[in-house]
């Protein structure tokens, strides 16, 4: 009954945005307050009648608030041309084969220093082509999927856990640019010390036995000293904002928290291990507010391994049952693997793993089950975050293919997310510009989904009544400001 009304009145609404905007192309003026009653009716009509003209489309999105960010993953939200940047500054090189930074020295063959890519147009535009999605084209030899995954392994160098500071800077600062005021950002605080304590410790039948051993190690030590290099490190990342100066950048307004990143193709004895660490961690620090598994969901090790992964994260939930997490599940697409394995990761995701959000969720339509997990998914509030840009670039999934709607009319939350807007040359209001373009989303829609994106955060209650307010208050101003400009200019439904 609600899906209905708010199509009928969302109709409603469009119908007469387009009556307004005939009008105005014929020269006749139309105040939209002749049709709506409220600034957000205004507002939603508004939308409704520049959908075709995406130069007023990326005008209005811009300023619009949008709440949070809950799928970003930290080094892949990070411009190439930083990076490039930092690898000069930092003395790598870089190998013109691949255009993958390494160590020097720079000298050998095929090799050169990556600040002489400063200082050459068309060397600079090829890296930058290669470290991101920029340029890229399906006709390309090399497909979506692996130009997107590849960059990771290019830039890598100088995306170390010396520029985390830098990286959250930069990405705290785009987003305050795009009014977003809340991010959940993935990256492994731990570094490689859960790893080497997997590795030292093995993998026992028993997991609370293999539990007891990691910590029995000095897991918790581990994990205290990454508590402590957060300190530094958001320290450095205020300064770098001028935080504490008379000017300090608008990033510093930004609630930056951390979702603790378990990488998924690695053995499995080490993804134990820093699945106990992400729990400890989210239970010990309140920065750390939950976890997330990471790395193509296609490879061969997350495919062959993702059972076993999700009944680690059964047994360790009971020990941790305030600590939430958010799981990729679905990220895949008919073809990049068998039938068969489109069939159960987000429903175990959530049914054995018991996650409270869901990453991508593309496949759904394919899962055994589906409308019974959707019905699910719907009752028990496991909000999908929807990355619209990167489904299309890596799993060429977009327009009526994309499952956006069917969640949406199952009743189940979403929220819009940018994944690594870095790599995909994106950012939170392009996301929103897809959403209205490709998907037809309604202005109503898209204030769910920025408010879903805060409602659904693992934010802690005091901070997520304060940005949820906030956002309201946001809403308010710009719908009025938007309401009145509407009001008092012509407008047109598509370019003339």
């Amino acid at each position: 009954m609600i899906t209905r009304l708010y199509l009928r009145r969302t109709s409603l609404l469009i119908m007469a945005a387009l009556s307004t905007a005939c009008a105005a192309r014929s020269g006749v003026v139309v105040p939209l307050t002749t049709d709506v009653r409220s600034a957000e009716q205004a507002t939603t009509a508004y939308l409704a009648s520049i959908h075709n003209d995406p130069v007023k489309l990326a005008l209005f999105l811009r300023q619009m608030p949008k709440g949070g960010d809950l799928h970003s993953h930290l080094s892949g939200a990070v411009y190439a041309e930083t990076f490039l940047r930092w690898a000069a500054e930092d003395g790598t090189c870089i190998e013109l084969a691949t255009f993958t930074l390494v160590r020097p020295p720079c000298d050998r063959d095929g090799r050169i220093a990556a600040s002489d890519a400063l200082n050459n147009g068309t060397l600079y535009g090829d890296v930058i082509d290669a470290w991101s999605m920029r340029n890229w084209h399906p006709a390309k030899e090399q497909n979506g999927h692996d130009q997107f995954f590849d960059t990771f392994g290019k830039f890598g160098l100088a995306s170390g856990s010396a520029r985390t500071a830098d990286m959250l800077a930069e990405v705290a600062a785009r987003a305050a640019a795009g009014n977003v005021s809340y991010l959940e950002l993935m990256w492994t605080p731990s570094g490689s010390g859960a790893s080497a304590l997997g590795r030292a410790t093995g993998l026992d039948a028993d997991l609370m036995r293999t539990r007891d051993r990691l910590l029995q190690a000095g897991l918790r030590d581990s994990v205290a000293n990454a508590s402590r290099r957060l300190d530094t490190i958001f320290a450095r990342q205020r300064a770098a904002l001028g935080c504490a100066t008379a000017s300090p950048d608008p990033g510093c307004n930004v609630e930056v928290r951390v979702l603790y990143q378990v990488l998924r193709a690695i053995p499995p004895e080490q993804v134990f291990a820093h699945l106990v660490a992400a729990f400890e961690m989210a239970a010990s620090d309140p920065r750390v507010v939950g976890f997330n598994m990471v790395q193509p969901e296609d490879d061969m090790v997350a495919m062959r391994d993702f059972r076993q992964q999700m009944r680690m994260i059964q047994a360790l939930r009971p020990l941790y049952p305030a600590v939430r997490f958010t799981l990729h599940a679905g990220e895949l697409a008919p073809g990049l693997v068998p039938p068969e394995g489109l069939r159960f990761h987000i429903r175990e995701s959530v049914r054995v793993a018991g996650a409270s959000r869901i990453g991508h969720g593309v496949d759904i339509a394919h899962e055994d089950s589906a409308v019974s997990l959707l019905q699910q998914m719907a009752r028990d509030s496991i909000l999908v975050e929807i990355a619209l840009t990167s489904n299309a670039g890596i799993l060429g999934i977009e327009g009526r293919e994309h499952p956006l709607h069917l969640y949406m009319q199952y009743g189940v939350p979403v929220a819009l997310a940018t994944d690594d807007e870095g790599v995909s040359r994106s950012d939170m209001t392009h996301e929103y510009l897809r959403a209205v373009q490709d998907q037809w989303i309604s202005y109503t829609a898209l204030k769910r989904l920025a408010e879903n994106s805060l409602r659904y955060s693992f934010a802690d209650p005091a901070t997520k009544s304060r940005l949820l307010a906030q956002l309201e208050r946001d809403f308010a101003a710009f719908e009025a400001s938007w309401s009145s400009t509407a009001a008092s200019s012509p407008r047109r439904s598509s370019p003339d």
